[in-house]
């Protein structure tokens, strides 16, 4: 009778702890998050989550996925993946398309627009206001060209002077070397790291230095707006543990950059520990929180967009919200 009943126990604790192990796997909410580009130090804080348990211990399981060809909105959009990558001035055609994306902003990756034009040193520039009669490669995006001419108007110089070629198939900093064109867009924690490491002697200048309206936010992450109405409590504990991941990486740029690298091996480690070390100061404005959007910044570029013919309305707040961020 004895042995029964200690068969009889040992099973049902056998069942029991099968059932709560399922139970655990199961309560951990699935999570997609789609990049806008290949795997880079835009991303470490979302990798850093993973890695350091931030989201698990939210209750969270979160997959990163690399872009479609429709490209990280759309398939936000779509409902594909619950959150992804964007840019504000992509974001901004993307909320006035005549079927508008079901997307909105929860967070800002870096708190300031990080991107300018690189050239070689040689060549002498050091200001926009020196792009007359100069070559540049163009990516062909809808507010590119206009975000560069504003930049040189900005600075006194002549931005109808200004000769833009297709942007060969080629990086960044080939183009300049090998003269293809005088200048293309690049951004700091990316190109300019790469060129500070190859030790090429070349200006780099910020659009943002050049006129206030261009200190726009790129990247961002967005949120498929079904979601975010159907799991708001979800949906903050994502923001919420992501914006942990950030904090790391301010605080560990080698350790997140070891992490970076983990979890994407053929990345190069002293490239990306130089590229974390720089935006270690840029994910988020000193004494200010990561990802918090301002919004007087957010509607005066949207402002300017729709003065330059970009888009047909001027959003003002609209597309973004910082309630899954702040407490």
């Amino acid at each position: 009778m004895n042995r029964l009943f200690t068969a009889i126990l040992f099973a049902a604790l056998v069942i029991m702890t099968a059932s709560c192990a399922g139970s655990g796997s199961q309560s951990l909410e699935k999570i997609s998050f789609v990049l806008e580009w290949e795997p880079n130090t835009n991303h470490t804080g979302v990798y850093a989550a993973i890695a350091n348990g931030y989201y698990e211990d939210a209750g969270l399981e979160v997959k990163v996925l690399t872009p479609p060809e429709t490209g990280a909105s759309a398939f936000v959009a779509s409902g594909k993946a619950q959150f992804g990558v964007d840019v504000q001035e992509g974001l901004g055609i993307e909320l006035t398309l005549p079927d508008p994306l079901p997307i909105t902003a929860v967070a800002a990756i870096i708190s300031n627009n990080n991107s300018g034009i690189i050239s070689l040193k040689e060549n002498g520039i050091d200001s926009f206001s020196k792009l007359d009669g100069k070559t540049y490669a163009s990516w062909e995006a809808p507010a590119e060209v206009a975000i560069l001419k504003q930049a040189i108007r900005d600075s006194g110089g002549n931005p109808d002077s200004l000769i833009t070629v297709p942007a060969p198939a080629t990086d960044a900093i080939s183009m300049i070397k090998t003269g293809l064109v005088d200048t293309v867009w690049v951004y700091e924690n990316w190109d300019v790291v790469a060129a500070d490491l190859s030790g090429l002697a070349y200006n780099y200048i910020k659009f943002a230095d050049a006129s206030p309206v261009l200190d726009y936010y790129t990247p961002l992450i967005i949120a498929n707006d079904d979601f975010l109405k159907e799991k708001p409590d979800v949906a903050k504990k994502f923001v919420k543990a992501t914006a942990a991941g950030y904090e790391y990486a301010i605080a560990n740029p080698e350790e997140a950059a070891q992490i970076l690298v983990s979890a994407v091996p053929e990345l190069p480690l002293d490239f990306i520990i130089a590229s974390q070390e720089l935006l270690s100061f840029t994910y988020a404005s000193p004494g200010k929180p990561w990802g918090v959007i301002d919004e007087a910044r957010w509607g005066a570029f949207y402002s300017w967009m729709h003065e330059q013919g970009i888009i047909p309305e001027a959003l003002g707040s609209k597309g973004f919200t910082n309630e899954f961020l702040l407490p």
